[in-house]
């Protein structure tokens, strides 16, 4: 049965009623003086983390009830979708990395050690390898397929700086979920299966009260066709995202397409001769250019790469050893788009072999095409105009001025095998949307805290997955992958809502709906008032926390404010004598009011179904 997408309170269980004096909560009014991001400063100071080591934190009681909280609805949402929760060990033998040599993609973000007998093992950062093995021996029939499987569990990244909280961290808490189909297309395929966990994912951030955007992006170290990234937009995000104002088309960097742009016809006459500048020692394209007095985006910066096979696993045998892709010297060339533009798998160049293949390295220009063979040039649109251009010489310490296409380059620009212009860069704020003419990406900030991938027949291959197909012949099984970052998922919910005074939680996932405040915790009519509500409130599913501590109402009120919970009741003489309690949201500025004690449980919910 599908979940209502909407929060509200539970009516089938009870909520909690918790006291401050009988948890762990140790505020307090400084940050760790490693904390820069608002994540890492307000859930350290509001006592939900506590750092252990470098990337690594406790998580407190208040941060594991809404990492529970969650999971919860993780777990809901995958069980909609036809995904069955399991459990796999952290542990991951060598061997499975030997098959798919996905331990070279991490590098070393890989967390390796040796047991006592020199086994060498992995900490998991991921787990497509060990459940490709368990389904390779438990699934030998299309008839037990499709299958979708996943699990919440810690993982674990050797990051070389981990920063920001929770944000990046060498231990974290991640769901991951992995689907196998028989086909792509039709009922039970891939493509069936990827838009349920998209439908799923959309439910889940949704349901977490999470302002996001569903970008299109490259699939990194985990390989696949396709994916795409859950973002949620914040202004202190680590991640840019640019978006169609018209369309609602968004990408991250590595994936944006440019709408068209005009290109060369290189048949623009030279602006000078070409001529040779001695540029020794000057290490970038900005201290070239302001020895040669020439802007970066007059520049053509030219990148070598090296092919590595076709870009799918059966496609023909490349018909080049060499790219070189050229771009403004003011842009970045994507390797996404050089491996699509030429049909190639590709990685940079190693140095040593293509200086070896007769390329000044750091000193490359387009000329190059003419002078190595087996090489393809790909030029970027813009990077493709006529007026004045400087590049390198392919002399090392040497740049030229007045290069021009047509007469530096020549007949080989009109060979479609050698030569290809396109879309090649990064996209940047401004270009031409590719999905809407006339209008221009914009661009945002956002954190990723969910990614899914169509995998193909990636892992299955490298490891011997197959099944009997409906003509009892081997298949390989076609995956997919889909992960969501519960633990930064939360702090990502931080980046996005909180103010000056502290975290802002959306009610679906706030450690507690209400905290109840008593201004003189010995009073024993403050305490049945207390009681009374907390009771009440828990009735109708609202989770409570009562602030019985004996300390000042400053204090308090401050330490409120910090934890962020969506509502807070204050227990005073001055509201009791006026038959009520102050009631106020934490997301509106100013005092609270009054409310009669008759109408308090109401008001709370009502405010808690608001978000």
């Amino acid at each position: 049965m599908a979940t209502d997408r909407t929060f509200s309170l539970s009516t089938t269980r009870s909520g909690v009623t918790h006291r401050w004096s009988q948890t762990l909560i140790p505020t307090a009014r400084e940050a760790p003086s490693d904390a820069e991001t608002p994540s890492h400063i307000l859930l350290s100071r509001a006592g939900f983390i506590r750092k252990v080591a470098a990337g690594v934190y406790d998580y407190l009681p208040l941060a594991w009830r809404t990492l529970t909280k969650i999971s919860a609805i993780v777990r809901q949402e995958m069980d909609d979708a036809g995904s069955r929760e399991l459990f796999m060990p952290v542990i991951v033998p060598m061997e499975f990395y030997s098959e798919t040599r996905r331990h070279e993609a991490y590098g070393p973000l890989l967390f390796q050690l040796d047991d006592r007998k020199g086994n060498r093992i992995a900490l998991g950062p991921t787990h497509e390898e060990t459940i490709t093995e368990m389904v390779k021996g438990s699934v030998n029939s299309y008839k037990q397929l499709p299958l979708s499987l996943y699990q919440i569990q810690t993982k674990f990244r050797d990051e070389a700086r981990p920063r920001a909280g929770l944000l990046r961290c060498r231990e974290f808490i991640m769901k991951d979920a992995y689907s196998f189909h028989v086909a792509i297309d039709g009922p039970g395929g891939l493509n069936d299966g990827y838009d349920a966990m998209y439908k799923a994912y959309v439910n889940i951030f949704t349901r977490c009260g999470l302002d996001f955007t569903v970008v299109e992006a490259e699939s990194g170290p985990i390989g696949g066709s396709a994916s795409h990234e859950f973002m949620v937009n914040c202004a202190s995000g680590e991640d840019t995202i640019l978006k169609c104002p018209v369309s609602g088309y968004a990408a991250n960097v590595e994936k944006c397409e440019i709408g068209e742009r005009p290109r060369g016809a290189f048949i623009e006459p030279p602006t000078g001769e070409l001529t040779e500048v001695h540029t020794p020692n000057l290490p970038g394209i900005e201290e070239v250019g302001k020895f040669m007095k020439v802007k970066p985006d007059r520049m053509l910066k030219t990148i070598v790469f090296q092919v590595t096979g076709p870009a799918q696993s059966d496609g023909p045998a490349p018909a080049h050893k060499w790219i070189i892709a050229a771009v403004r010297g003011d842009h970045e060339v994507n390797e996404g788009k050089v491996k699509a533009m030429s049909g190639y798998a590709v990685q940079l160049a190693e140095e040593k072999s293509a200086r070896a293949a007769g390329f000044a390295i750091g000193y490359v220009s387009p000329r190059t095409i003419n002078s190595v063979p087996g090489t393809l040039l790909l030029i970027d649109a813009d990077a493709s105009l006529g007026g004045f251009w400087a590049t390198g010489s392919d002399e090392p310490d040497h740049h030229v001025k007045h290069f021009n296409w047509r007469r530096d380059v020549g007949a080989a620009l009109d060979d479609i095998s050698r030569v290809k212009v396109g879309d090649l860069r990064n996209a940047l704020a401004g270009d031409p949307s590719p999905r809407s003419p006339g209008a221009r990406l914009e661009t945002g900030r956002g954190i990723e805290v969910g990614h899914i991938f169509k995998l193909g027949t990636k892992y299955s291959d490298a490891m011997g997955l197959k099944v009997l197909d409906q003509q009892q012949k081997q298949q390989a099984v076609i995956m997919g992958c889909y992960g969501i970052g519960v633990s930064r998922t939360m702090a990502a919910c931080v980046e996005m809502s909180h103010d000056d005074n502290g975290i802002i939680w959306p009610a679906p996932i706030a450690p507690y709906h209400v905290l109840i405040t008593l201004m003189k915790p010995d009073d024993p009519r403050q305490q049945e008032t207390a009681r009374t509500l907390a009771a009440s409130l828990a009735d109708r599913g609202a989770d409570v926390l009562i602030d019985d501590r004996d300390e000042r109402p400053g204090v308090k009120f401050k330490d409120a404010d910090l934890i962020g919970l969506p509502v807070r009741i204050t227990i005073g003489d001055k509201a009791l004598e006026q038959g009520g309690v102050e009631l106020k949201a934490r997301r509106d500025p100013g005092k609270g009011e009054v409310v009669a004690m008759a109408d308090v449980t109401g008001r709370c919910v009502t405010l808690l179904q608001a978000g």
